[in-house]
């Protein structure tokens, strides 16, 4: 009998592969033509795995470990060897818990609990486990099975964390990931073996290690690892703020929000930042030579919000917050650099009229009356408007914009004149203990809210958006975030559990054949792994208030008259 040929269309061209072909055979006879590894695939538009096999005709799209699915693939599949590796140096019985927690440097931050010393020669033993995987090319294969059964093997395992996990899941079956006889859940697709995790690193770090790997753009160099100790620190005490509460995973989440008291979950949560804004306050109302407060951070991070938090918390310790906008100080329209395309790039530090904004800044530090501007977005023009503001003895700029920690924007005032912040949206909670949750994930999915509230714009163009927006924070935020003398994370454990019915209902609503569709099927699957909370639970003060209906500090934006304030209402 004849071996059936099916034609496989790939950039232009055409060949022929007999009917069950692997992906993963097919991407090798490509390969050449790719400049990074080929490690998914996507057929006539869906994403598969290269373990599928070819059923039909079909056009077949490539994906590497430079693209971002395929280099959140690698990531993913280097978590499973890791985790696998562990467990065969220590040994099963003694290992208590492996946890990935958050993103440090260009890894991950894992710890290690049980019956062992983490040392420097165990984790050379480590990676020398990882090493061998990669060289015998250990396939990693996947199964589908029943949630009941996944449920009552993770059990039995001793993986209590997708135990629970699973308890909530509403789909019967889930896909299971093994490397050799390891089994392992992961959330997404992963790559076909272990000889495709060739660069990575391990690093002693604090009281776990850092597995450190290669960045998108450069996806076979590992680079050097550099501790960012404030954001570590940060991460550390969002961490324990969910230990307080027994909260490390979603499953401990939906068990508190379905067997306690979910008022009182929120509460803490809202408690514990409102103590840390406090502390910052009172840090400031210490440095007596403080005049300006600068605040950064990136996109939906809630800067708005805990400005005027803090400016409270100021108020309540004696002192003045008086509120200006870096955007107000954007050079003339025909002033602003373009970028690469043509565009406006309203985005570096080039489109700040950064000597005007330093003058201003200086004159009120000598107790001159400066008239600040007001940047007209449609006529590109800065206006004069407003009544001379004199700097009073009490009296602090609380400034947001950002580029508030480059010291190029403020590099004409005395540093002992300002304190520098840093807010992020820093997700602390992981789906289980080996799978985090990005921290991107979730400010995308505040700003999916927010956009769609406030500007009427669709979660479509805000996924479309997204990657120019995470361009833009890489170049002008995230380099000089060490800079900051404090930083927040705004974060709540419990809010994508309330966020989670105002996203759906947006991300539902693309299309199919669109762009943006994988990444919103992601997203909704992501969701699904969380039991609801209602938003009237959420205080009217609380910086998640920002992206949904119902907070004290309301911004008011009246558009075509460019009118921007600020006014105290209870709601």
């Amino acid at each position: 009998m004849n071996d059936i040929l099916y034609t496989v269309h790939v950039d232009g061209t055409d060949k022929k592969f007999k009917k069950g072909t692997t992906y993963q055979e097919i991407a090798r006879t490509y390969q050449q033509e790719y400049q990074h590894d080929i490690v998914l695939v996507f057929v006539d538009g869906r994403l598969q795995e290269l373990f599928k096999t070819l059923e039909t005709d079909c056009e077949l799209k490539f994906v590497t470990t430079a693209d971002p699915l395929g280099y959140k693939s690698y990531r993913r599949s280097m978590s499973l060897m890791l985790v696998k590796a562990i467990y065969d140096v220590a040994e099963h019985k003694n290992i208590d818990k492996v946890r990935i927690h958050y993103s440090v440097s260009r890894g991950y931050y894992c710890t290690i609990e049980g019956n062992i010393d983490l040392t420097q020669e165990f984790l050379d033993r480590v990676e020398s486990r990882m090493r061998a995987m990669v060289e015998m090319d250990l396939p990693i294969r996947k199964k589908s099975v029943h949630t009941d059964d996944a449920i009552a093997m993770f059990g039995q395992h001793g993986m209590h964390d997708k135990e629970r996990l699973f308890h909530y899941r509403r789909v019967s079956r889930v896909n299971i990931y093994s490397l050799n006889e390891f089994e392992d859940y992961y959330y997404g697709y992963m790559v076909p073996s272990a000889g495709y995790l060739k660069y990575f690193k391990l690093y002693l770090y604090d009281e776990g290690f850092v597995i450190q790997m290669p960045v998108m753009n450069e996806p076979e160099a590992v680079p050097p690892f550099k501790p960012q100790n404030h954001l570590f620190r940060v991460l550390q005490e969002s961490t324990k703020w969910g230990d307080i509460q027994g909260i490390e995973t979603v499953g401990d989440l939906n068990d508190k929000i379905t067997k306690s008291d979910v008022n009182e979950l929120v509460l803490v949560q809202e408690a514990l930042q409102e103590e840390k804004i406090a502390q910052i306050a009172e840090q400031i109302k210490e440095r007596s030579d403080v005049r300006f407060v600068l605040i950064a951070g990136p996109s939906s991070s809630s800067k708005t919000t805990f400005s005027h938090r803090l400016s409270v918390q100021l108020r309540a310790n004696g002192l003045c917050p008086y509120p200006i906008a870096v955007d107000n100080y954007f050079k003339e329209r025909e002033e602003t650099p373009r970028d690469e395309n043509g565009e406006f790039d309203f985005e570096g530090l080039g489109a700040v009229d950064v000597e005007l904004f330093n003058l201003q800044l200086q004159e009120l530090l000598e107790g001159k009356e400066v008239i600040i501007p007001e940047f007209n977005f449609v006529t590109g023009h800065k206006e004069y408007k407003r009544r001379p503001k004199k700097l009073k003895e009490n009296e602090v700029l609380v400034i947001e914009g950002i580029h508030c920690l480059n010291p190029e924007l403020t590099r004409k005032l005395p540093d002992e004149n300002k304190f520098k912040i840093y807010i992020s949206a820093l997700t602390q909670l992981n789906i289980d203990e080996h799978n985090r949750i990005p921290t991107t994930d979730g400010r995308l999915i505040r700003r999916i809210v927010r956009d769609a509230r406030t500007r009427g714009t669709s979660a479509k163009e805000t996924i479309r958006m997204w990657p120019a927006v995470r361009k833009g924070e890489e170049r002008n935020i995230f380099p000089y975030q060490e800079e900051a003398d404090v930083m927040f994370n705004s974060a709540l454990i419990y809010e994508l559990a309330v966020l989670k019915p105002y996203v759906e209902a947006q991300l539902f609503g693309i299309e199919r054949d669109c762009p943006e569709y994988l990444e919103a099927k992601r997203l909704l699957k992501f969701l699904d792994y969380f039991v609801g909370i209602g938003s009237e639970n959420v205080p009217a003060n609380s910086l998640l208030r920002e992206f949904i209906w119902g907070r004290v500090f309301s911004r008011v934006i009246f558009w075509g008259f460019n009118l921007l304030f600020t006014v105290i209402t209870a709601f």
